[in-house]
């Protein structure tokens, strides 16, 4: 569990909470604001979010591999610290991502598909790594208490995935540019 402090006028500062004790962590807030699911929270619409996000480690070269029966399933991962590769079958496409950035987004297919899609994920660890689990079952409770966290969210997960597909296709244009030669650039 993971709570903001708005103690000493300090909303930068996360609190992890491992056995009885509290420990901060500005690693875990830091990527959660990363993320950019956060924009246009207010601090505490953040600490009612990340009650709700689990802190996962990984061991270097761990792989798990199909996670259609994994409490993962419909886990969005945000990268607090390490790289992490994940690959994806969806439907008959793959994708791919490579994590290495404190804020990074992984599964974000599965947390909005869920089991209305046919994905199958392999999650390749390159360094020990730490990531925030956001259960998409549990970011539902606050449908009817809180709806404009989950709005904002679900907005700003939009936002994110039509900012990757225009990079994207920027690099597809380049790429294309240098083997055709076009326009004399190369």
């Amino acid at each position: 569990m993971i709570l903001l402090d708005t103690r000493h006028d300090n909303p930068q500062t996360a609190i992890r909470m491992m056995g009885g004790s509290m420990i901060a962590d500005k690693r875990l807030l830091g990527a959660l604001r990363n993320s950019r699911l956060v924009d246009n929270l207010r601090d505490f619409e953040i600490n009612i979010l990340a009650n709700l996000i689990d802190v996962q480690y990984f061991e270097v070269k761990e792989l798990v591999v199909e996670l259609d029966d994994d409490p993962l399933k419909d886990a969005l991962m945000i990268l607090v610290e390490g790289e992490i590769e994940v690959s994806a079958m969806v439907g008959n496409e793959p994708v791919s991502l490579h994590l290495e950035a404190p804020g990074d987004l992984a599964r974000v297919i599965s947390f909005v598909g869920g089991t209305i899609m046919n994905i199958r994920t392999r999650i390749i660890i390159k360094k020990n790594s730490a990531v925030l689990l956001l259960q998409r079952s549990k970011l539902e409770t606050l449908l009817h208490s809180h709806p404009s966290i989950v709005y904002c969210v679900l907005h700003n997960l939009v936002l994110h995935v039509h900012g990757v597909a225009r990079r994207k296709n920027a690099e597809k244009e380049e790429m294309t540019k240098y083997v055709y030669r076009t326009q004399g650039l190369y």
